[in-house]
């Protein structure tokens, strides 16, 4: 065996061994699988019989094809029982070893077991979990932690030890192969002329090295990205839950402040108000999702609406035209409550004679457009300049939208003096795929 066609052979390996980690965290359940880091015996047994089917197809492509490189028999058995432990490994370096037993190579059925048990005896010492997805090729970074670092000198001095049982395990199989080599009950890699150079030697072992820390670090890059994902996922329904937490307790209090200023002139009204609010309250109370359909979000402005119109008397006057196919379109909740509490509010009571709020909602090119316009008095200029700033409810609502939507909603508010305001809002037309459209109480 020539030098370069050695070295070919050793790099092909690397560039399979790569390959296969890339190809196999396309999959969700391997995802999963990478995620835990506790196993019950059935998902470890599992966890060994896909990773040994795996590499023992490589086993059968070298015996049937001749092709040397596709072998990743030591290094798959390793990393099986870095991964899921002794079971693991050992059931992985079963399967591996299986091929080369039926074609009369012997020694290597035991010997894949045995470096299984050691992967797994390597993920018990280790001093944590995240310590073997941290193994690098690169051990002279090890080497200056060990030395550098007190603090890291553990972590340091188990990376030494996964490098050197690597080194190991292959030189073990060489020892292995020379011995029985003449009756061929071993398949083994080294170069076959007389006193290789050193480095050629050397490129073995880190051949076995890199064949080893390649899928450990493509498949740490994944977890890594899905644990990013959860605690932007996380932090995102942390922020959502604060706003939820800020906008209800702002519309409990103004009710209350309105039932309040009722209890000594009108007690009949205030108790119809109170019996209202409680409807309000308990729905609420057993909704904790984020989106909730339009048709739901209605029938709670509905009831609040019956509060202000108790309040209000015939001065208040409500007119809703909403399209059908848009009542079972998600939209987040407690969107609507907040801009009809400013129209009410800022808009309609100061006016003596009262007035008319407009609730229209439609669809159309995959958008849901939902807009809230009355005839008030209207947003003076000085304050619509920096109106999401004033209050909370409107910049409540519009965070919430940012939060959910990003770039994808439009939330815009147009007002003219005397002459009342529209809010517009504009979000995707998103659908409960669990009911279809009208099939909802």
């Amino acid at each position: 065996m020539y030098t370069e066609q050695f070295l070919v052979i050793l790099l092909v390996k690397i560039g399979m061994v790569a390959a296969i980690a890339s190809i196999l965290v396309r999959w969700n359940a391997v995802k999963r699988m990478l995620l835990r880091e506790e196993r019950t015996l059935r998902q470890r047994l599992l966890l060994g019989f896909s990773l040994g089917l795996i590499f023992s197809a490589g086993v059968v492509v070298r015996i049937a094809l001749k092709y040397q490189a596709a072998d990743l028999s030591l290094e798959g058995a390793l990393v099986s029982g870095l991964l899921g432990g002794y079971v693991t490994g050992s059931l992985a370096g079963l399967l591996i070893g299986l091929p080369a037993f039926f074609n009369r190579e012997l020694v290597a059925l035991p010997l894949m077991i045995g470096v299984g048990a050691l992967g797994g005896f390597l993920r018990d010492v280790a001093p944590e979990p995240e310590e073997i997805w941290r193994f690098s090729p690169f051990f002279d970074l090890s080497i200056w932690r060990w030395l550098r670092h007190r603090r890291r000198r553990p972590a340091a001095a188990y990376q030494m030890l996964l490098l050197f049982a690597c080194f190991s395990v292959e030189f073990l199989r060489v020892l292995l192969g020379e011995l029985f080599g003449a009756k061929k009950q071993l398949f083994y890699l080294y170069p076959g002329w007389p006193g290789p150079a050193w480095y050629i030697v050397l490129a073995l072992g880190l051949t076995t090295v890199a064949c080893v820390a390649l899928p450990l670090k493509i498949w740490n890059n994944t977890r890594n990205e899905i644990k990013i994902e959860e605690q932007k996922r996380l932090l995102m329904q942390a922020k959502l839950d604060a706003l939820s937490s800020q906008i209800n307790p702002h519309f409990l209090f103004n009710t209350l402040n309105s039932v309040a200023s009722l209890i000594r002139t009108d007690q009949e009204k205030a108790r119809l108000l109170v019996f209202k609010l409680s409807t309000i309250l308990r729905r609420l109370l057993r909704k904790h999702d984020t989106f909730s359909p339009l048709r739901d979000e209605l029938g709670l402005m509905d009831d609040y609406l019956s509060i202000e119109v108790v309040r209000f008397g015939e001065k208040l006057r409500i007119v809703k035209e909403i399209d059908e196919p848009t009542l079972d379109v998600l939209v987040p909740s407690m969107m609507l409550q907040p801009i009809l509490e400013n129209s009410i509010k800022h808009g309609l009571s100061p006016k003596v004679e009262g007035g008319t709020i407009y609730l229209r909602a439609g669809c159309a090119d995959g958008r849901l457009t939902v807009t809230i316009e009355d005839d008030g008095v209207g947003i003076p200029a000085d304050v619509m300049a920096n109106i999401y700033d004033r209050g909370i409810g409107v910049s409540n609502v519009r965070e919430r939208l940012a939060v959910l939507f990003g770039p994808a909603y439009r939330m815009t508010i147009d007002s003219e003096a005397a002459r009342g305001t529209r809010v517009e809002i504009q979000i995707p037309e998103l659908r409960d795929t669990l009911y279809p459209v009208g099939t909802r109480a």
